[in-house]
């Protein structure tokens, strides 16, 4: 589940690995493709590094001085607000899945999942529709009261407090699978030791399975809050103040690109103390499974039901809810959203999605493959160097891309201009190729992963059976991996694709001149108060967005049952 630590090379020994005592091997060409790769990748964060060596403006010492303490305060509070939110929510959650027999639990298993297929922008947009003072609840309570609008008090949702529930509703899921995945993997002797001292299932929680199951809570929660830190659309839709929000008006508002970077390194810096953080909590600890699973006890009476509503609430309130409220404003206000405008955003965010999915399965592959034939700490870092933009939030890779890419673009621009003496304009920024470009620094670590992960179960006596057949690297990736590696290369792909469409941040300060894709216009129309507009595109987002929690869910399915 770790994007945090990109999987292992597998430690076996292959043809491109130099023995002692004789000549190293040449450079093989995949490796030294991963290697332009990782530097490719590296460019939009070392750039965004750089930033803070360069003089400041005028605009960052404004920013310094007026918005910046701001800008830190409400990062600092929404990310301890959402660790709390998804740890109350992701860990009981999955203690009682896994310890606990009560009515509807196998279908809880893998129900609570599913608010991972809601983006946080979108469910923020839901549920303003819902709470605002003309929408469904309220007039529903003056109705029911006869109150006025002054004989009242209704909390408002767009405020930094409600921002901290909604996202730790459809983040808890990270929590939830990785503390699952922990509590299956304590051996029975782990939690009888425990009950032999006296301690019930709560009490075993918190004194032995809690600290033997922290590398995994911690690599979830470090997971929510990376999601949470490149969040832009509900930061921005709920006018909070926040690092994200404040990039984006330092480069179009304030028009000075050096501020935005440096904004971006701030940002940063966010991103390395979350991952020092979950390293420093997870520490040296391992866990590991035992031949016998831990029995669970049967809930009866109230305390069943008790435990089911406790697991159904989060469901409800992250996904059921926001859909049913979608889905109604889809088909009845916004009804008029389908027509020509509409299926070119659905145009317009397949191609991007398509396009950047089977350039990340391939560039992975390579690489992955690369790693299988040519280990050690060079490939290592590569790869590592290659998985790091997941972590960065979308609008710093955005800056990152586009400062680099604006002065090829003058350059290449100025050059043909003295051969032609006609200016071209510009040829890259704003076009889908700079766009695509971010996706893969910002996606390809998931793709690598995934294909790591299907090259680690090919044992290597597959690669010497084809090296003592005659077939070189690339016939033995052909004949052999390729086959074997089908699973995890759609896998790959289906997880860039929905990821991809719903990532806002980059999108809406890349994409090319009239290219709007469906997470732009969601936004946009939100953004202009006309909600029941956006929800045709919010809803498609969600739609695509369930496939790859229907394929995690049928896995839990099958984990359980095993």
């Amino acid at each position: 589940m770790s994007l945090l630590h990109p999987a292992r090379l597998p430690d076996h020994d292959h043809a491109g690995v130099a023995r002692r005592g004789r000549r190293p091997a040449a450079i093989h060409p995949l490796s030294f493709a991963a290697g332009v790769v990782a530097l490719l990748i590296a460019v939009p964060i070392l750039v965004v590094a750089a930033s803070l060596l360069t003089p400041s403006t005028e605009t960052w010492h404004h920013l310094v001085d007026t918005v910046l303490a701001e800008y830190v305060a409400n990062t600092l509070w929404l990310l301890a607000g959402v660790a709390i939110g998804v740890l109350l929510l992701g860990v009981p959650t999955a203690w009682l899945v896994c310890t606990y027999r009560f009515p509807g639990r196998s279908l809880m298993e893998w129900a609570l999942v599913l608010p991972l297929a809601m983006p946080a922008y979108v469910i923020a947009y839901a549920y303003t529709d819902a709470l605002q003072f003309a929408g469904p609840v309220q007039s529903w309570l003056r109705a029911l009261t006869g109150w006025g609008a002054r004989d009242y008090w209704f909390p408002d949702v767009r405020t930094l407090g409600g921002a901290i529930v909604l996202f730790s509703l459809v983040l808890y899921p990270y929590v939830y699978l990785t503390a699952r995945a922990a509590f299956l993997q304590q051996t029975l002797n782990t939690l009888e030791a425990a009950r032999l001292l006296g301690h019930g299932p709560w009490r075993s929680l918190l004194r032995v399975v809690l600290p033997l199951a922290r590398p995994g809570i911690a690599a979830g929660t470090a997971l929510a809050l990376m999601e949470t830190l490149a969040d832009f659309g509900t930061v921005a839709y709920f006018a909070i103040p926040t690092f994200s929000t404040g990039i984006y008006r330092a480069w179009f508002s304030l028009g000075d690109k050096s501020a935005a970077a440096q904004l971006s390194a701030c940002m940063l810096a966010f991103v390395i103390a979350i991952l020092v953080a979950e390293r420093i909590s997870r520490g040296k600890a391992r866990v590991h499974g035992g031949q016998r699973r831990a029995q669970t006890y049967r809930l009866t009476g109230w305390h069943g039901w008790a435990a089911l509503a406790a697991c159904a609430l989060p469901v409800l309130l992250g996904f059921l809810v926001p859909a049913l409220m979608l889905f109604e404003m889809a088909f009845t206000d916004g009804d008029a959203q389908f027509g020509p405008r509409f299926i070119g955003l659905v145009r317009n965010s397949f191609l991007l999605a398509s396009v950047t999915a089977l350039a990340a399965v391939l560039i992975a592959l390579a690489i992955g493959y690369a790693g299988r034939l040519g280990r050690g700490w060079p490939m290592r870092a590569l790869l590592r160097v290659c998985g790091m933009g997941y972590a960065l939030p979308g609008s710093v890779i955005a800056v990152g891309v586009l400062v680099p890419v604006a002065r090829l673009d003058n350059a290449i621009a100025g050059w043909i201009q003295q051969l032609t003496g006609a200016s071209p304009g510009l040829l890259l920024t704003g076009g889908i190729a700079a766009l695509v470009y971010a996706y893969l620094v910002r996606f390809l670590g998931v793709a690598l992963q995934t294909v790591n992960a299907g090259l680690a179960k090919i044992t290597p006596s597959m690669d010497t059976a084809a090296r003592s057949l005659g077939h070189g690297p690339a016939a033995t990736l052909r004949r052999v991996h390729l086959p074997m590696l089908r699973g995890s290369l759609l896998t790959a792909a289906l997880i860039v694709f929905v990821d991809v469409m719903k990532e806002l941040p980059a999108t809406f300060v890349m994409r090319p001149f009239n290219f709007d894709t469906l997470a732009v216009q969601a936004y946009n129309l939100a953004a202009d108060e006309r909600l029941a507009e956006a929800a045709t595109a919010s809803l498609v987002i969600v739609l695509v967005g369930l496939i790859p929690v229907i394929v995690l869910s049928r896995q839990i399915r099958r984990s359980a049952q095993d």
